[in-house]
C-alpha cells in the first residue's frame, strides 16, 4: 500500500472512544473531539510505560487547543535533553542548507554562499543574489555597494600617462618652435611648410586630448573625448597625406609638358586636408545626433568593482569614425610607399612611409589588446595607443629634420645648392 492510498483510508476514519468521544476528520483534514497526548517510555529492562503529558481539545479557543506539560515528558536521552531531529545544527547567516545525497531530508550540510550572494537569516534554503551595483561582504550575510573605479590622476598609472602626454606635447611644441624659427630654411620649405605647421599643431593637440580620458568620466568629457580624438587624428593623417601628395605633384610637375604644374603650391593639399577632415566632422555630428556618448557603470567585467566609464552610445558610429581614420592611414601609407624612391630632395616620402608603418602597427596591436582588457585598463590602452602612434609621426617625420637643422645646418645649405643646380 502506498502513502496516498493510506491517506484516503484515514480520511474515512470515524470511531467512538471509551469515554464516548467521536473521532473523525472533517473536510479540512482536522481532527474533531478531545484527545490525550501520551509519552511512551522505554526502560533499560525492556519494559515500557505510558504517561499522559497533555491534551488536545478541538472545541477550545485558538491557542488553547493543545496543552503540553513539558516537565512530564521523558525524552530518553542521557540528560533528558530534547533530541535534535536533524543531523546538524542551525546554519548561520552567510550559509545555506544543502542536502546530502543518500541521507534523509533532515540531514544537510551548511554551505557558504557564493560571491555576490548572501543569506541574511539562519537556515536559509537558498542564497539571495545581490543587485548589479552591490556585492556580498566577507561573511556573505549582507550586500554592500561595489567600489567605484576609474582611471584617475591620483593613481600611478593615470599620473604616469598624464605626465607622458604633457612631456610629448612640450616636445612637439619645441619642434614647432624650431620649424617656425627656421621657416626660411630649405629643409622646412621642402615639403609644404604650412602642412608641417598643421601637422605639428594637431600632434600637440592629440597628446593633450588624452587628458580627457583620465579622471572621473562626466557627460561633457564623455561627449567630446572620442570626437576630439577622431577629428584631430583625421586632420593629422590628412596632413600627412597632403605632404605626400605635395611630393608627388612637385616631382611630376618638372616633367616637360606636365599638366600638374598648375597644381603646384598650397592650394591642393590645403583643400585635401579640409575635405578629409570635414568627412570626419560629419560622421561625428551624425554620431551626436543619433546616440551621443554618456557616463555609464560597468558592473559585469569585475565582480567586486563597478567601473565608471564612458559608454560610446553607438558602437557602429564609433567604429565608423575609427575606420575612417584607418582608411586614411592606409591610403597615406600606400601613397608614401609609392613615392619613397623619388630623388633625395624629396626624401620626406621615406620618412612618411616609416611613420605610417609605425602608426598602422600600433593600431593593429591595439585592437586585440583593447578587447582583452577590462575596466580602467581599456582606457589606459587607448591612451597609450594615441601617444604611441602620435609619437611615431613626430619622431619619424620631424626629429630627423630637427637633427639636421640644429646639428648639421650645412647639410641643409648643400641641399639647397644642389636643388638650384638641378
Amino acid at each position: 500500500m502506498f502513502l496516498f492510498q493510506l491517506n484516503n483510508h484515514l480520511k474515512k476514519v470515524h470511531f467512538q472512544t471509551v469515554s464516548g468521544d467521536e473521532i473523525f476528520f472533517n473536510e479540512h483534514g482536522e481532527v474533531q473531539g478531545n484527545l490525550e497526548v501520551e509519552n511512551c517510555i522505554s526502560y533499560p529492562n525492556e519494559t515500557t510505560a505510558i504517561r499522559k503529558v497533555g491534551t488536545f481539545n478541538s472545541s477550545a479557543p485558538p491557542g488553547e487547543q493543545l496543552l503540553i506539560n513539558k516537565p512530564d515528558i521523558i525524552w530518553g536521552t542521557p540528560l533528558n535533553d530534547i533530541p535534535q531531529s536533524v543531523c546538524i545544527g542551525t546554519c548561520q547567516p552567510g550559509y545555506r542548507k544543502a542536502g546530502i545525497k543518500g541521507r534523509p531530508a533532515c540531514c544537510y550540510e551548511c554551505v557558504q554562499c557564493s560571491d555576490g550572494e548572501i543569506a541574511n537569516v539562519s537556515d536559509m534554503e537558498n542564497c539571495i543574489r545581490c543587485q548589479e551595483d552591490e556585492w556580498s561582504n566577507e561573511k556573505k550575510n549582507k550586500c554592500i555597494k561595489k567600489t567605484i573605479d576609474f582611471l584617475s590622476y591620483a593613481e600611478p598609472l593615470g599620473l604616469s600617462l598624464a605626465i607622458l602626454a604633457i612631456l610629448l606635447s612640450i616636445t612637439a611644441s619645441l619642434v614647432l618652435g624650431i620649424f617656425i624659427k627656421n621657416r626660411h630654411s630649405q629643409i622646412v620649405k621642402a615639403n609644404n611648410r604650412e602642412l608641417s605647421y598643421t601637422l605639428l599643431l594637431t600632434l600637440i593637440l592629440s597628446f593633450l586630448c588624452t587628458l580627457l580620458f583620465i579622471g572621473q568620466p562626466m557627460k561633457v568629457t564623455c561627449m567630446f573625448r572620442q570626437v576630439t580624438f577622431a577629428v584631430i587624428f583625421t586632420t593629422s593623417i590628412s596632413s600627412v597625406l597632403g605632404k605626400t601628395v605635395t611630393v608627388l605633384i612637385a616631382f611630376h610637375a618638372i616633367t616637360p609638358g606636365s599638366m600638374l604644374k598648375i597644381w603646384v603650391g598650397n592650394r591642393v593639399p590645403r583643400c585635401l586636408v579640409l575635405l578629409l577632415s570635414l568627412g570626419e566632422v560629419i560622421i561625428c555630428i551624425m554620431w551626436f545626433l543619433h546616440c551621443p556618448p554618456f557616463p555609464d557603470y560597468d558592473t559585469r567585467s569585475q565582480p567586486s568593482v563597478m567601473t565608471l566609464q564612458c559608454n560610446e552610445g553607438s558602437a557602429v558610429a564609433f567604429y565608423i569614425a575609427v575606420g575612417y581614420i584607418g582608411m586614411l592611414a592606409s591610403v597615406s601609407f600606400i601613397t608614401a610607399y609609392l613615392a619613397r624612391r623619388l630623388p633625395d630632395i624629396f626624401n620626406e616620402a621615406s620618412h612618411i612611409t616609416f611613420s605610417m608603418l609605425v602608426f598602422c602597427c600600433v593600431w593593429i596591436a591595439f585592437i586585440p589588446t583593447y578587447l582583452s582588457s577590462k575596466g580602467k585598463y581599456m582606457v589606459a590602452v587607448e591612451i597609450f595607443a594615441i601617444l604611441s602612434s602620435s609619437s611615431g609621426l613626430l619622431g619619424c617625420i620631424f626629429i630627423p629634420k630637427c637633427y639636421i637643422i640644429l646639428l648639421k645646418p650645412k647639410k641643409s645649405v648643400m641641399e639647397k645648392a644642389t636643388s638650384k643646380k638641378k
